[in-house]
């Protein structure tokens, strides 16, 4: 900090070199005004207080160093008596470096190197305005003014007008009775611009903070858990838990904020403990938020389950993250905000690069969203077997990029989010139903009274197995194909995956041949067939028993065409063995 406020000695004396040689080797112009003395070529204040700048960086060396002796030196003291100088004047350099410190960081840059001062600042010309301290009764101007010093020469000092107005300054902005009871060196040793009485106030305030925050934070718990646990639901009393500590540190950054503002610390200890104070209460109230966060998806996610929506939760997760993500930047941005930086300035001076960024990641964005739109709507779950386009597999994992599927070959199929979310996709997860739709073709050597006894059967079949759904179920003649007569199937089994489907498809093939091969005819063929030799044919025994059954059926008036009554389908269900009887897996 001394680097950036005060310049060294060495670059004020070669200045002040510098200056004397020009002087020696031009004719310097007489200064206007009465009260503006001349300058004498060729000489060297001891103190280097030919300028402005080295004028006040030589008192403010001095007042840092404790040397308030020489400090006084850079003071106006022409309107006191001798006496009243070397009594007061160490003093007077003391307080008005209090002062400074409290109201005033002087900005040396800032102050004229030239030994006339400033020349277009519409103050008389031997005077130059180092600052403005705001009181309570209003401004107060911090002057300095080029006076005779030694041999005449003129020398810049701080303004009797200023130095009558310490006592008054000092009653304001001085330490009180503290700066009369603690000894001397608690306030000549200092580092970083902190006296050291100010450091143990800095500790002790710390620590007494962090106390009564403890305190509070246990005596508010206690007076509000005994009204929080009347109550039927739980989310007070974890709203509770997620408060305290992010409150508990609130309390306690409020405590020492007010406690510091006690200590009289200089502005840029003010400066940087008010930017501390502040960035701390973001991330204290940045970490409530998170906390208030995973409160809510926990909440959430309980109350998606009790609904019977535990498919709804998969968006909890991202919606999580989201959220903290966008938390976590306002944070980041109001800090840089405190520190100083120019948020606003720095956004906009983003905006290309931002634009640039925006469209080399527009890619990765539109996958982000598709992963959104796919967790939100939900049409394939981690775990569901899915046809995806022309592909099918097992969903394994959904990202913010990609999803990962694996196929019926056992290889992994990664497809970014936004194709994903643009393609059919048929879930066999969810699906509460297998539909069983074959299509058989029966000999044109059938007879209407086969093809009747067959459909009779092929229902009743249905009717009676406990795994076909009766509702519907239903096997028609459809018509006369190309080279068979055409029956249409339309069943729905119940089974609990596709693994159990298969079984039920089997055995539902396997009873339907066995009900063609009662009624006395066969499957068709999809091709023309040349029968060189005389072969089996159609089973005339056969033929004839099936025949007499639906003769039977005429007169007992049971043939079930076109459909069965309920009563016989109640009758029928889950009479059938199954598996059947002799399989070595029992139902």
């Amino acid at each position: 900090m001394d680097s950036l406020v005060y310049r060294s000695r060495r670059s004020g004396a070669l200045l002040t070199a510098l200056l004397v040689a020009l002087a020696s080797a031009a004719p310097v112009a007489a200064q206007t005004g009465a009260d503006a003395p001349a300058p004498i070529v060729g000489h060297v204040d001891r103190l280097e207080r030919q300028t402005p700048r080295s004028s006040l960086h030589g008192y403010l060396t001095a007042a840092r160093e404790g040397d308030d002796s020489t400090a006084a030196e850079y003071l106006d003291l022409s309107r006191m008596s001798p006496e009243e100088r070397a009594e007061r004047g160490p003093e007077l350099a003391r307080k008005f470096k209090t002062v400074l410190d409290r109201t005033l960081w002087v900005e040396l840059e800032a102050l004229s190197d030239e030994p006339e001062g400033v020349e277009d600042d519409e103050l008389p010309e031997f005077r130059d305005r180092v600052g403005v301290i705001r009181t309570d009764t209003g401004a107060v101007n911090v002057f300095v003014d080029r006076v005779d010093g030694p041999d005449d020469a003129p020398i810049w000092k701080i303004s009797a007008t200023t130095v009558e107005r310490i006592p008054a300054l000092y009653e304001e902005f001085g330490y009180g009775p503290l700066g009369e009871w603690l000894p001397e060196h608690f306030f000549t040793l200092s580092l970083l611009e902190i006296q050291l009485w100010q450091w143990i106030g800095l500790l002790a305030l710390v620590f007494v903070a962090y106390l009564f925050a403890w305190f509070a934070a246990r005596a508010a718990l206690g007076v509000v858990r005994p009204l929080v646990a009347r109550s039927d639901s739980t989310l007070d009393d974890r709203l509770l838990e997620v408060i305290a500590p992010p409150a508990q540190l609130l309390v306690g950054l409020g405590l020492f904020t007010a406690g510091s503002r006690l200590l009289g610390l200089a502005l840029p200890a003010q400066n940087f403990f008010r930017g501390l104070e502040k960035t701390l209460a973001v991330l204290a109230f940045t970490w409530l938020m998170f906390r208030l966060v995973d409160l809510f998806s926990s909440w959430m996610s309980t109350r998606l389950k009790s609904q019977g929506r535990p498919s709804a939760t998969a968006v909890l997760p991202m919606g999580r993250r989201l959220a903290k993500g966008v938390l976590g930047l306002l944070a980041f941005l109001a800090v840089l905000q405190n520190l100083g930086v120019n948020v606003t300035g720095l956004l906009a001076g983003l905006g290309f690069g931002g634009l640039a960024f925006a469209l080399a990641a527009q890619k990765t964005l539109e996958n982000a969203f598709g992963g959104v739109t796919v967790l939100a709507d939900q049409p394939v779950r981690v775990g569901d077997f899915c046809r995806f386009g022309d592909r099918v597999g097992t969903v394994e994992d959904i990202g913010l990029r990609s999803t990962r599927v694996r196929t019926l070959e056992r290889t992994v199929v990664t497809v970014p989010n936004a194709e994903f979310s643009t393609l059919q996709l048929e879930n066999f997860a969810p699906r509460d139903r297998f539909w069983f739709h074959p299509r058989i073709g029966l000999r044109y050597e059938t007879t209407p009274g086969q093809i009747r006894y067959v459909l009779v059967e092929l229902r009743r079949m249905l009717y009676a197995h406990p795994a076909v759904d009766p509702d519907p179920a239903r096997v028609r003649f459809v018509g006369f194909g190309a080279s068979s007569l055409d029956i249409d199937f339309f069943v729905y089994v119940n089974a609990a995956d596709y693994a159990g489907f298969l079984e039920v498809a089997e055995d539902l093939n396997l009873r339907v041949m066995d009900i063609i091969e009662r009624a006395g005819t066969g499957f068709a063929f999809p091709s023309q067939t040349l029968y060189v030799g005389s072969d089996g044919g159609l089973d005339p025994e056969a033929a004839r028993k099936a025949e007499e059954q639906v003769a039977r059926w005429r007169e007992e008036e049971k043939l079930f065409l076109p459909g069965f009554p309920p009563e016989e389908i109640e009758a029928l269900r889950g009479t059938l063995d199954y598996p059947e009887r002799g399989s070595a897996v029992k139902g």
